[in-house]
């Protein structure tokens, strides 16, 4: 019977098992299990053996695997590597839900068709991002004013900030070449604030872009700062709305912070009223928050909070605890610096036409005050 001599112990001698061959499984791309990279798998060892070798030249890496976001676009910019037998592709910024991209391998010297495959991870439903503030908020700023900070309430995708930012002039038109455009943007950590540097070579006297294009800004003069509406948030959504920050343009700062102009107003001893800082003009709201503090008489950081308002030219610290009696200072460190990018060490502008004030070789300026019951 078929059964006994096919089944096991039925007194019939058993057939060695046929030899099977596995097939080769063909490439395939897909997405790496944190979601952030694109990998090529099933690839064979003669094609991995030829990414990496000695002499593999590193501007071939788009030409076999590139990561595009449109037909059009250019190859996105990011880190190849080939570990446990796969070829993969980690994007500089991190990959945005709701977005598609394209990605295509290519193998080495084939003629065959590229390798081609889409993704796109799912857009969340989230409550819309908007544009919280922009600092500096006055609305004079020195003609060599230097950067915005721009505040937004959530989390913003990256990669994209300079597509949706201008600045206009008091017609409405843009300014070309304006904003200093760094490939890695400038993020807090939690990415709700970018930092947005005008180019210094069109502040500072005696470069080429200044000579060739002239000031971004000129005294005497309105200008608008825009944020698109089309900027994308961390989740893939756009900006609820965009932003217009217009402003005037007044006389350039072109002298060191002198912590001599600075006041101070004392809180009494035994209430949590703040110690408060008085500035003579607006200085950086970032650097306010982290390079100025109190100390107590050992020299011990005092906990609390700090605030910045009247345009970043009010300077407040409210202790955790109530102010005992005792001798404080206050700390500020050297690089702190105003709207022109001037500090307490040195002068933003270089022009070597003009004498360089002399410079305080210090990390920290120190303003003590003591409080009496």
């Amino acid at each position: 019977m078929l059964c006994c001599l096919l089944a096991p112990g039925c007194g019939a001698r058993e057939r060695p098992p046929a030899s099977v061959t596995a097939t080769p499984q063909p490439p395939s791309i897909r997405l790496g299990a944190d979601e952030q990279a694109f990998e090529v798998v099933n690839l064979d060892a003669g094609q991995l053996s030829q990414f990496g070798k000695p002499g593999w030249p590193a501007e071939r890496w788009p030409d076999v695997l590139a990561v595009r976001v449109g037909p059009e676009a250019p190859p996105m910019a990011g880190a190849w590597d080939v570990a446990d037998g796969v070829l993969r592709f980690r994007p500089r910024f991190p990959l945005r839900p709701g977005m598609r991209y394209t990605v295509a391998y290519t193998a080495p010297g084939a003629n065959a068709a590229p390798l081609v495959a889409e993704f796109a991870l799912p857009k969340l439903e989230t409550p819309p991002t908007i544009v919280e503030q922009v600092f500096p908020t006055s609305d004079l700023l020195p003609e060599n004013h230097l950067k915005f900070y721009i505040h937004f309430s959530g989390p913003m995708s990256r990669g994209e900030a300079y597509e949706h930012l201008q600045i206009l002039d008091g017609n409405g038109k843009p300014i070309e070449s304006a904003f200093l455009e760094l490939g890695e943007e400038l993020w807090a950590p939690d990415g709700q604030r970018f930092t947005l540097f005008f180019d210094p070579g069109r502040i500072k006297h005696g470069l080429k872009p200044r000579e060739d294009l002239g000031p971004v800004l000129e005294k005497g003069k309105r200008y608008t700062l825009v944020v698109g509406p089309g900027w994308h948030d961390a989740h893939g959504n756009t900006l609820k709305a965009g932003f217009r920050k217009t402003f005037q343009v007044g006389e350039p700062i072109e002298k060191l912070v002198d912590p001599k102009t600075w006041q101070l107003e004392l809180p009494t001893v035994g209430g949590s009223d703040p110690l408060t800082l008085v500035l003579p003009m607006p200085h950086d709201h970032a650097l306010l928050h982290r390079l100025v503090w109190v100390a107590d008489e050992h020299g011990r950081k005092v906990a609390g909070k700090t605030t910045v308002t009247d345009q970043e030219k009010r300077w407040q610290f409210t202790p955790d605890k109530p102010w005992p009696a005792g001798k404080f200072t206050l700390v500020a460190d050297t690089k702190l610096e105003d709207l022109a990018g001037n500090n307490l060490e040195r002068q933003f502008e270089v022009d070597v036409f003009r004498p360089v004030e002399k410079e305080i070789k210090k990390d920290t300026i120190e303003l003590p005050f003591v409080l009496q019951p």
